[in-house]
């Protein structure tokens, strides 16, 4: 797509959302690499701090600064949990400290410096001669070296080491023995951007480079005099300056300071590189790096030393011949890209003969006696390992060959040993398919770019519109096509819309922009959070798509999606007069279409919006064309949802701003929900009770029973009613809205739906809200009290098994697997809460609730029976 027609998009307020990978994922029913497949990435995050590790740690409960052995059990980044010697495996003494603020030494740093070695007191109370424990501890060899607690690596990883404006020396790409300089511009997680000495002011297509901080080729100031390597700058810098110029570059390279401070931590991650076997004029099949998109044949042209040699691109032009053949890079045994011949006849996939060759077929017994040269022989090879967690069709992240600076969303779509073909997405061009080895480091896990605050490439998601047209807002499982509406009907209606969309190009068509006044009061419907949230505006464009997005955007800002979209719902009068477009919400899992009123031309843009905000009950320009600077006009930041609702949503018979016959779902205007809401709950009931459905175990009063839940439940029994059903309940609206003037006076509740006794419902009050906003949800029935739980055993002494075994005697026993994933004992089982279940179990609601219904049984019996 051209520069133009992206902007035309972006215009017209179509422009992509922001990229996210778990959306993504969901969307194409795709799974991500697993993360541990990237050894390379998980390298650069150790700090060298392993388990097991012993240290001194400042006392914390002591008076005065003393010191006692700690050892490391787990670490996370710079963060340390450590047990202090003496308690073995007990875990309640664990505790965290920061390397970079907390007073840790080496083992035997006290001793040197003459302070004070004294264990806590717990320790006191088990060991009385804690100085045999002592002595113990110091004389084994675990400890952590000094230099990780001490000086500029403390607390930091190898990637942290590489700063910006740190030089390096970089192996030339086709001679092992020459070595150039280069300075660190930027470091992306490991990823280092590298500018060439001595490139200064000239273009970055030769000056700049891309490697990965493991890079073999890569190595710190001093490596090349070391190892009497030539200083010299690449093949295609040497035309851009005089022989001169590059001698003074020589002169200040040569001259750099050593520093030999981080090589230890700099060197410790590198693979080594065993010897190899090849000779020259070797063949064998090779991926081009510069261009890996095929498999191709290839020659060992030159052998530097037992480490590394030379592969050239086969080349049969008689241009290429005279310039010295193909592409040519440096290898080394373990390169990626290196084939046995007959590798692609074997796995089933295309070689591509080389450039210049004359022939139908290419076959390698005729190439080899061609030009007279023999295989390298399978043992020169590394074998392929028959483990390969990587699928087709799995996605993540990868560095475009022709582009290094662009790292693409990419999927995986051939897996042949340990070589993928990887699909970049989001690239302006089309790419072909590139071929990488699993272990490149020039693959990333997904989220990779995120987190290291990097861009990533992308692919735009067109927007397809819908011309379903539905009568009622409803889940997309049981939405039934009105009778009305004939196949030939939707057809013209559908050719009516794209034609009068695509005529829409003059000024009386175009939408300004729509301004988003998160400051202004978002009513009881929008969640003001989420509305910060927001861009600031949409728009300029076309009314109709600059209108759908901005209710797009505010029905995705709502508590539930699904009751904003019901409150925008077209009446039934004006939606078949081609007046509507077609919305969708999701909540809990759910779909929900309706066909909304949006206006075509720009001088109804005004009166639209504040005519919206007004169904919404929020105020009247929380979004519209007008940007509200400082002070609304409205003076809505004296209210609240309470007033708001008082002053105009109860007080006239009509909302405010409401237009005669407006898009009310209901004819009277004003809703009276509670009455409404009570009378679905009779029903919801009496059903419940006809039928055989497992009823939910959780308590009364529990946050599943609050207001939140009942709008959706309200939605879910519309949906799961038959059409009559909700036409009689719409009636029955209808009539209590239109009764609502009147004063109030008893009347006598069907027969068929009992409204219950005045005790029934102070029974049920827990659950119950002050809010009319906030009735009590249909999904709360009564249960039984459970029985007191009796334990045999502290929770503080349960293990995994244990745990894992009560939590098979509930009803949450399919969730077992879960606490042994998460190896949560008992001291773990004591902390978890409803929000931490939620969060780092991933479950809804409902399960979380259950599941903490039984845990504070747990702790409710741990305190009477244990705690004293």
């Amino acid at each position: 797509m051209s520069l133009e027609a992206l902007e035309s998009d972006a215009d017209s307020g179509q422009d992509a959302l922001e990229f996210n990978w778990d959306d993504h994922l969901e969307e194409t029913g795709a799974l991500s690499v697993p993360h541990h497949v990237f050894k390379h990435v998980d390298q650069g995050l150790q700090t060298g701090l392993a388990p097991g590790m012993k240290l001194e740690v400042c006392v914390r409960t002591e008076s005065e600064a003393t010191y006692w052995v700690a050892t490391i059990i787990t670490t996370c980044g710079q963060l340390l949990l450590l047990r202090y010697e003496g308690h073995q495996d007990d875990r309640r003494a664990d505790f965290w400290c920061d390397i970079m603020t907390a007073d840790l030494h080496p083992i035997g740093w006290s001793r040197q410096q003459g302070r004070p070695i004294r264990p806590p007191v717990g320790v006191r109370e088990k060991h009385q001669d804690w100085e045999t424990l002592l002595e113990k501890a110091l004389n084994e060899s675990c400890s952590v070296p000094a230099n990780l607690l001490e000086g500029a690596q403390r607390g930091c990883n190898p990637i942290d080491l590489l700063s910006p404006g740190l030089s390096v020396e970089l192996v030339d790409r086709q001679d092992a023995g020459v070595v150039w300089s280069a300075v660190i511009e930027d470091n992306i997680g490991g990823r280092l951007r590298l500018r060439y000495a001595g490139t200064e002011g000239l273009p970055d297509t030769h000056s700049i480079t891309w490697v990965f901080y493991l890079d073999p080729l890569l190595h710190l100031p001093g490596w090349a005099q070391e190892h009497n390597c030539t200083l010299r700058p690449p093949a295609a810098l040497l035309p851009l300056r005089t022989e001169a110029e590059w001698e003074e570059v020589k002169k200040t390279i040569s001259s750099q300071e050593q520093d030999s401070s981080i090589s230890d931590e700099f060197y410790k991650d590198r693979p080594a590189i065993t010897p190899h076997c090849f000779i020259e004029a070797m063949k064998l099949e090779a991926v081009d790096p510069a261009a890996p998109f095929t498999i191709s044949p290839a020659t060992v042209t030159k052998v530097f030393n037992d480490q590394f040699f030379l592969v050239l691109m086969d080349d049969m032009r008689e241009e290429a011949q005279k310039d010295g053949g193909g592409h040519a890079f440096l290898c080394h045994r373990y390169s990626p890209g290196i084939f046995p011949t007959q590798w692609c006849l074997k796995n089933v996939v295309k070689l591509s003969p080389p450039p210049g060759f004359q022939g139908q077929d290419f076959d390698w017994a005729d190439y080899l006696k061609q030009c007279e040269a023999e295989a390298a022989p399978q043992h020169c090879f590394p074998p392929d390992p028959s483990d390969q967690c990587i699928k087709e069709s799995m996605m993540l992240e990868a560095v475009n060959p022709l582009c290094p600076e662009n790292i693409h969303v990419a999927t995986v779509t051939k897996v042949k040993g340990q070589h993928v073909w990887l699909r970049l997405e989001g690239s302006k061009q089309p790419i072909p398919e590139i071929i990488v080895h699993t272990d490149s480091m020039d693959v990333f896990p997904v989220s990779w770019s995120e987190t290291n605050g990097y861009p990533l490439q992308y692919p735009s998601k067109p927007r397809v519109e819908k011309q379903r047209k539905v009568a009622v807002v409803q889940p997309e499982k049981h939405r039934v096509p009105s009778k009305d509406s004939s196949p030939d009907t939707a057809k013209q209606q559908l050719n009516n819309s794209q034609a009068e969309i695509a005529g829409q190009t003059n000024g009386k068509y175009c939408c300004p922009k729509i301004y988003f006044n998160h400051r202004c009061f978002s009513g009881p419907y929008l969640n003001k959070g989420r509305i910060a949230e927001l861009p600031q505006c949409v728009g300029p464009g076309n009314c109709v798509l600059v209108l759908k997005e901005v209710l797009t955007l505010l029905i995705n800002s709502a508590y539930k999606p699904s009751r904003v979209l019901r409150e925008l719902q077209l009446d039934q009068e004006g939606r078949w007069q081609g007046h509507g477009e077609t919305l969708k919400a999701k909540y809990k899992g759910k779909s929900y279409r309706a066909t909304v009123a949006i206006v075509r031309t720009a001088d109804q843009v005004a009166d639209f919006c504040r005519k919206t905000c007004i169904k919404l009950e929020c105020c009247p320009n929380l979004f519209g064309p007008r940007m509200v600077l400082d002070r609304c006009s409205e003076n809505c930041s004296v209210l609240t949802k309470t007033k708001y609702t008082y002053y105009y949503g109860k007080k006239k018979s009509r909302r405010v701003g409401r237009p005669p016959g407006g898009h009310s779902n209901l004819e009277g205007g004003v809703k009276r929900r509670g009455r409404r809401r009570k009378r679905r709950k009779q029903l919801f009931v009496h059903k419940k009770r006809r039928s055989s459905a497992s009823v939910d175990n959780t308590p009364v009063g529990s946050p599943q029973g609050s207001g939140d839940e009942e709008d959706l439940d309200d939605d879910d029994s519309l949906s799961e009613d038959t059409g009559s059903e909700m036409q009689d309940e719409l009636m029955d609206d209808s009539e209590y809205s239109e009764k609502k003037s009147q004063p109030p006076t008893p009347s006598p509740s069907p027969p068929e739906t009992p409204r219950p006794s005045r005790r029934r419902r102070k029974a049920r009050s827990p659950s119950c809200s002050d809010d009319e906003n906030r009735p009590p949800s249909p999904k709360s029935p009564r249960v039984e009290v459970p029985q007191k739980l009796c334990l045999d055993s502290s929770p503080l002494e349960w293990s995994v098994t244990d745990v894992v075994s009560f939590i098979r005697t509930t009803d949450c026993a399919p969730l077992a697997r879960i606490f042994v994933d998460q190896e949560i004992d008992g001291q773990a089982l004591l902390l978890l809460n409803l929000p931490t279940v939620q969060e780092c179990m991933d479950l809804k609601l409902g399960p979380a609730i259950k599941l903490c219904h039984h845990i504070e049984r747990v702790k409710l019996a741990f305190y009477q029976q244990f705690a004293s």
